[in-house]
């Protein structure tokens, strides 16, 4: 399953909101991997590294395949996530 949204929180896809994925992902057993393009390339979101060196800026729009048991409800809670800004707030970077 491939779902997309933009990245609308202040500072994009930086370190603390890919913890947050990354722990997101990493509380699903099917595979989860991001890209900035539907074409690719796809990166593992469960590695805090892979998903740090995609380097998103606000605007954005991610790209999430996800594949295996539990496909649909991670694409959910991804797409969920994203969309709520990993929690971050307009003029507070840090949430």
């Amino acid at each position: 399953m491939i779902a997309s949204a933009e990245l609308t929180n202040p500072a994009g896809l930086h370190a603390r909101p890919s913890v947050k994925l990354t722990g997101l992902a990493k509380s699903f057993s099917c595979a989860v991997e991001i890209a900035l393009s539907a074409d690719g390339p796809w990166v593992d979101a469960k590695s805090p590294v892979k998903v740090m060196r995609v380097k998103a800026p606000r605007g954005s729009v991610l790209h999430v395949r996800t594949t295996g048991a539990g496909a649909n409800a991670a694409s959910e809670a991804v797409m969920a996530l994203v969309r709520e800004g990993f929690g971050e707030h307009e003029g507070n970077p840090h949430g």
